[in-house]
């Protein structure tokens, strides 16, 4: 069967900066199309996320730029596999130079988010499978 992928594709200042924040989490670089204006960050074997300087960003739209340590362009949404990974995952990015944003406990819900380092809120979502069946 056909797995549909996404391309999350994010205007950057520092695509090298990106490159190592994004490597520090755990994800791996595709270098096949990483460039000195692109990371190719793989995030899963379906999501991809493009970190793109804004130079090369604004060869794809004729929209202004958002900036995103002022401007909500985007939350980007990850699962996890526990409350641990979830703690894991923000941990590093808060240790790479994330700000952390929010924390959501609902008990059979958890999650927690980050800006990245050019403002993108990632938010890390991990719920009990015995309570998404029911």
């Amino acid at each position: 069967m056909y797995q549909q992928m996404i391309f999350v594709n994010l205007a950057v200042n520092d695509v090298e900066a990106s490159k190592k924040f994004f490597t520090s989490l755990g994800y791996e670089l595709n270098p096949e199309f990483s460039t000195d204006d692109t990371a190719c960050v793989k995030i899963s074997e379906t999501i991809v996320a493009m970190m793109l300087s804004k130079s090369h960003y604004a060869q794809f739209t004729t929209k202004e730029i958002a900036d995103a340590t002022k401007t909500s362009e985007v939350l980007v949404g990850l699962s996890a596999e526990s409350r641990e990974a979830v703690d894991t995952l923000v941990d590093k990015a808060v240790a790479a130079g994330a700000t952390e944003g929010k924390t959501q406990d609902y008990g059979f819900m958890y999650g927690r988010a980050f800006d990245d380092l050019d403002g993108h809120t990632w938010e890390v979502m991990w719920m009990d499978p015995t309570q998404a069946e029911g």
